[in-house]
């Protein structure tokens, strides 16, 4: 156990809490923060640290923990920088200071998506290392940006990049969700995103005027898109802001390697798993979609499920159990044997 942290509060608590206090919030975050304070955590844990800029001013960071053997694939811990608005009003604490109750529930907007699992990847390789681990699998762990706008301008330009490929990543976990219960939810496949923008041109006024062919008459929403724009006639488009048709599922029979050593960790740990599929998109469909095999998950069990909600928060008991399966997951994923593809 580390040493006691400030106002005896546990060190990792005290470091997520740095960390929930840089405003990455979109549409204007402070990536430049983010990324500096994670060059600093790469320097006091001795990882190299590479940033790869994918967009102007989107910079993806990546801290690497060599393994024994470097012809076997990597494990990749993804994570995004990026957190979503905030209504300030609406909140019993200022979203941005990390306010923890005498309860232990820290209130941050990230702290269930997603910036809790940054720092527990980081926490559970500190505490590896100290410990003097070894393991065959080198370890990645990436930070990417704008994955709440879509990951466009993130995980979907880095995956096509050469320093991307140069990481050799075979088995990647990413985010997941709370589960209120017991169990921890785990995803191996997620909902395909189809976002449309229609555009309709017609004539303008007040709607106490009888105008015709205005733009809001020329929709029938009781119809199809298709069927919007033939039956509005001219000037009603429309197109796709994002339609992802590359859905693929992560195996999750105990004859896959990677899911036989991930599920088996819960298994001795005596923790019990629900694999679901996501209800929504994360950067996984990335991964997927480029042959690495993700899984979601997010180590937050008897948690109301919070994220983009108001009073967003964490229980820092939750928080620092998260660190120690993901101490008991990592060992166990970057010591998955070679895979015939491997030998």
């Amino acid at each position: 156990m580390a040493s006691e942290g400030l106002e005896g509060e546990h060190p990792s608590v005290t470091l997520f809490r740095q960390y929930l206090r840089i405003r990455t919030v979109q549409p204007e975050p402070d990536y430049g923060a983010a990324v500096a304070f994670l060059e600093k955590r790469a320097h006091q844990l001795g990882l190299s640290c590479q940033k790869v800029e994918v967009a102007p001013g989107r910079v993806v960071t990546v801290l690497t923990w060599p393994g024994t053997n470097p012809r076997l694939s990597s494990l990749l811990l993804n994570s995004h920088t990026d957190v979503v608005p905030v209504f300030k009003e609406h909140w019993s604490h200022d979203p941005f200071e990390a306010f923890k109750d005498a309860e232990g529930y820290i209130y941050a907007r990230g702290t269930q998506d997603m910036k809790c699992v940054s720092i527990q990847y980081l926490e559970a390789v500190r505490r590896l290392k100290a410990e003097g681990h070894h393991f065959p699998r080198t370890i990645h762990m990436t930070f990417v940006p704008d994955e709440e706008v879509g990951g466009h301008q993130g995980m979907e330009l880095f995956v096509q990049r050469p320093e991307f490929q140069a990481l050799r990543a075979g088995f990647a976990l990413d985010e997941g969700l709370a589960n209120p219960a017991d169990a921890f939810t785990v995803f191996y496949s997620e909902r395909s995103p189809w976002w449309v923008r229609v555009t309709s041109i017609g004539k303008p006024g007040h709607g106490s005027r009888f105008i015709e062919d205005t733009a809001a008459e020329k929709l029938a929403f009781e119809e199809q898109l298709q069927g919007w724009c033939q039956a509005a006639g001219e000037g009603v488009t429309f197109e796709f802001i994002q339609k992802w048709t590359e859905s693929r599922v992560t195996s999750t029979n105990d004859s896959d390697p990677w899911w036989a050593a991930f599920s088996g960790v819960f298994k001795d740990m005596n923790l019990t798993l629900e694999p679901e599929i996501f209800p929504a998109a994360t950067d996984s469909r990335y991964l997927r979609a480029v042959g690495v095999p993700a899984l979601g998950f997010s180590p937050m069990n008897y948690t109301p499920v919070l994220l983009h909600d108001h009073d967003e928060r964490l229980h820092e008991a939750v928080f620092l159990r998260g660190v120690d399966i993901y101490t008991r997951l990592l060992p166990a994923l970057a010591s998955v044997p070679a895979l015939p593809s491997e030998s």
